[in-house]
């Protein structure tokens, strides 16, 4: 059983059918795969678990056409419980949220197996034990745009890691409230004295804050701009829109010094080309790091896109499946999905 994208939850809708994983996963399992009705609880999908011979697949349709699903309502987890004797939970992506598979299914199959799939075991093991049990030196690589986004993360981190490295736009807000000029760059100017309180919290630990020296500037965010790099200061009509050369070389040397380094959020407008240079940059030192042993984990979402899209994802340790459930691991958030299940 699984769900597929954001349905209204009133009933089927064709746009997001699980039809297509139903024909892919009968390619990879060299048998065929069963979608026996458009709802997964009506007489149909009833009448083929309770006829399944041995060998036999099912796939329920997107749970996600039931309302119910996303309310976590114990009433429709207990009658999908009913269909198993055990439940394996292998989404990751959504394992940090309470739906009803996610959650009160396996708090109704109590007494039956709960277990991880092999996808859940993996993002367990790299981000959970990269951070509670790290080969040092430990590095942290923060980006993306928004520090409002990742404050639970950098106040769980600081004084785990050995050295936080934060780039992309969410840096701006950090250096606005150091007292720098950001020009017309990104700035949430209503966290920044939460971000005055970060950088203390952060400097009352052994933790080293790295931020950007430099940025590569332009007047808008598009391709075949002029750029120019400046900073740390940027003058008024400009934009930073990835780090500079100089924030490169500092970020990457920490990076391949690291035994451990994780990674979440891109360090500039990757999707535009200048503005990726400081990602591929980070990604290559990464992967240099793990060329020398270093256990190097990438967290989901726009970090784990970006070097997917490079092509280099196989040059990691761990490149994670999920973006929320991965920055909720980071910041030491709950996993109600993990924690239903029967872990040692």
């Amino acid at each position: 059983m699984s769900h597929l994208g954001r349905p209204s939850g009133n009933g089927f809708e064709s746009a997001f059918s699980l039809t297509p994983a139903a024909a892919r996963l009968a390619e990879l399992l060299g048998r065929p795969v069963n979608l026996p009705s458009a709802d997964c609880l009506d007489d149909a999908s009833r009448a083929a678990v309770a006829s399944i011979g041995s060998g036999e697949v099912i796939l329920l349709e997107n749970l996600r056409f039931h309302a119910d699903e996303k309310k976590g309502d114990v009433d429709f987890a207990a009658r999908l419980a009913r269909y198993g004797d055990v439940y394996c939970q292998d989404a990751f992506g959504a394992a940090h949220r309470a739906d009803a598979s996610m959650v009160a299914v396996p708090q109704a199959m109590e007494g039956r197996p709960r277990t991880a799939g092999r996808l859940l075991e993996a993002e367990l093991r790299y981000l959970s034990g990269a951070i509670d049990s790290p080969e040092r030196p430990f590095v942290a690589v923060l980006g993306g745009a928004k520090i409002s986004d990742k404050l639970a993360t950098i106040r769980h981190l600081a004084g785990r890691v050995d050295t936080l490295v934060v780039g992309g736009a969410m840096a701006f807000t950090l250096l606005r409230a150091m007292g720098h000029d950001t020009g017309r760059s990104l700035v949430e100017t209503s966290m920044i004295e939460e971000a005055r309180a970060i950088i203390d919290a952060v400097d009352a630990t052994a933790t080293t804050l790295l931020l950007p020296v430099d940025f590569v500037c332009a007047s808008a965010p598009a391709a075949g701009v002029e750029t120019t790099v400046s900073g740390p200061d940027i003058e008024s009509g400009l934009m930073g829109l990835d780090i500079g050369p100089a924030s490169i070389n500092a970020f990457s040397a920490a990076v391949r010094a690291a035994r451990t380094v994780v990674w979440n959020g891109p360090m500039g407008l990757f999707e535009i080309p200048p503005f990726d240079q400081g990602t591929l940059a980070i990604t290559n030192a990464m992967i240099e790091a793990t060329a020398a042993g270093a256990t190097s984990v990438v967290g989901g979402g726009d970090t784990a896109a970006a070097v997917n899209d490079l092509g280099l994802g196989a040059g990691f340790t761990h490149v994670s499946t999920g973006g929320g459930a991965s920055l909720r691991m980071l910041e030491g958030g709950p996993m109600p999905g993990v924690d239903a299940l029967d872990l040692a």
